[in-house]
């Protein structure tokens, strides 16, 4: 497929600030407390955070597809967010991980960030497109820009955006250098740092992907990625070769930069946990196949992880709509109960 299929147009829309810790979770409360909140002149005040920060917290909250610009929203000068089933069925007061305490939480939002449709296709090039074995930024730039300009259905972005936007990924993602002096946030400000995907070469001290299994990365995430993935893209039958997952663009194997075998053996436990999934070698080829709806598996898959359930729970591009009134009510959600979904999970101004 090919990148305008898997991401949206979109550079730069940060504000050059990385998402920090409390940043996506703050977004879902925002939006489920007001509506309206993103939008007000008071923001600053009522989310506790500057006035850029307050477009870079909507921003990441967007990016990750735990907050949608609502489809019904009346006032365009005012658009109105709110969340989508994902983001209720992970920060809800009931929800998965509502206070981002587990682990696997940030490799899940790792994976959404980049899910198609990734809001994040500078990001999404750098994880899927780049063969490089080690790059320095500058030599990540460039390599970027080019890709770029030979997407004949965009418009070529500003090399100053691509930049901000490498930035912004080599803050999130890769260990601060500890030759230069730096403040104790820009030791701790990114959550995803933890994930130790990108790292520096002792040698050279370029920039390189971390290959290989991720001692961290829960099997049920990898899983659910790889079911989420299927149901955005599509697919014909009841089986997925893990060739496919792991290295097609956009794939979770080149998300998580995992090979076939390192994909199966992360895959093995958590599809050994339900019957609904299978793996076989018909003719030497692994393959994934799944006897259930996609969306159905995904969701049970994650609601045995956390340990917890959601009717708003939902896999691919339906986990990214908007959870509105009409929707509630097709679940048989009462108002007591639609009241509670709305409200803030903390203050809207804590972390």
């Amino acid at each position: 497929m090919r990148l305008p299929d898997l991401a949206v147009r979109s550079f730069a829309r940060h504000e050059t600030f990385h998402p920090r810790y409390g940043w996506f979770r703050k977004a879902y409360a925002v939006a489920a407390s007001d509506p309206y909140a993103f939008s007000r002149d008071d923001a600053p005040v009522v989310i506790g955070v500057g006035k850029n920060m307050v477009r870079a917290i909507r921003f990441w909250g967007l990016a990750a597809k735990l907050i949608i610009e609502d489809p019904h929203s009346a006032n365009r000068r005012a658009p109105q967010f709110v969340p989508t089933r994902r983001g209720y069925a992970l920060f809800g007061e009931q929800g998965w991980d509502p206070y981002m305490e587990d682990p696997g939480t940030l490799w899940l939002l790792h994976w959404l960030l980049l899910a198609p449709p990734s809001r994040l296709p500078v990001w999404w090039l750098a994880f899927n497109e780049l063969n490089a074995v080690e790059f320095s930024d500058t030599d990540l730039t460039a390599a970027i820009s080019t890709q770029l300009e030979a997407v004949a259905d965009w418009t070529a972005p500003h090399e100053s955006s691509v930049s901000k936007d490498i930035s912004a990924l080599l803050r999130t993602y890769a260990p601060v250098d500890s030759s230069r002096r730096g403040s104790i946030d820009d030791l701790l400000d990114c959550p995803l740092r933890e994930l130790n995907l990108l790292r520096r070469s002792p040698a050279t001290g370029l920039h390189r992907f971390t290959l290989g299994p991720k001692p961290t990365l829960p099997s049920a995430i990898v899983a659910y990625a790889v079911l989420d993935y299927i149901d955005r893209t599509g697919s014909s039958g009841r089986t997925a070769t893990l060739g496919r997952l792991a290295q097609e663009p956009g794939s979770p194997g080149r998300a998580f930069k995992l090979n076939e075998t390192e994909l199966l053996a992360a895959l093995t436990p958590s599809v050994d946990s339900f019957d609904e999934m299978t793996l076989t070698a018909p003719a030497g080829v692994w393959q994934l196949a799944y006897s259930d709806d996609l969306e159905k598996v995904a969701t049970a898959v994650l609601d045995d992880y956390y340990g917890a359930s959601s009717q708003l729970a939902c896999a691919g591009c339906v986990g990214d709509a908007a959870v509105d009134d009409a929707l509630l009510e097709d679940l048989g959600v009462g108002r007591n109960s639609r009241d509670s979904l709305l409200s803030l999970s903390g203050s809207a101004g804590a972390p």
